[in-house]
């Protein structure tokens, strides 16, 4: 049986994930209160992100970065997207 958590971004029941996917505090918190469904939602945001600003995750100020922008993105009032972003049209 899989693990459950209550999850913190989209408030309900899900599936937790295996394993702390961040170092840290911040790693745990999101083991505690995240699922696998809003992770994934995370992980496509913070590839728009690092691929848009073309961030350099060789420096340190671009990790912090991300991390401040997960932080938001999971337990906040959300991570914006790029100023001046449009999403593709299908």
């Amino acid at each position: 049986m899989s693990r459950q958590v209550f999850c913190a971004k989209l408030k309900k029941n899900a599936e937790g994930l295996a394993n702390p996917p961040y170092p840290g505090l911040l790693g745990e918190r999101i083991y505690k209160e995240i699922s696998k469904e809003a992770w994934q939602l995370w992980l496509r945001h913070q590839t728009l992100l690092i691929n848009e600003q073309r961030l350099n995750m060789a420096e340190l100020k671009n990790r912090q970065y991300l991390a401040l922008e997960m932080e938001k993105f999971l337990f906040g009032e959300g991570s914006a997207p790029p100023a001046g972003y449009v999403a593709p049209t299908q």
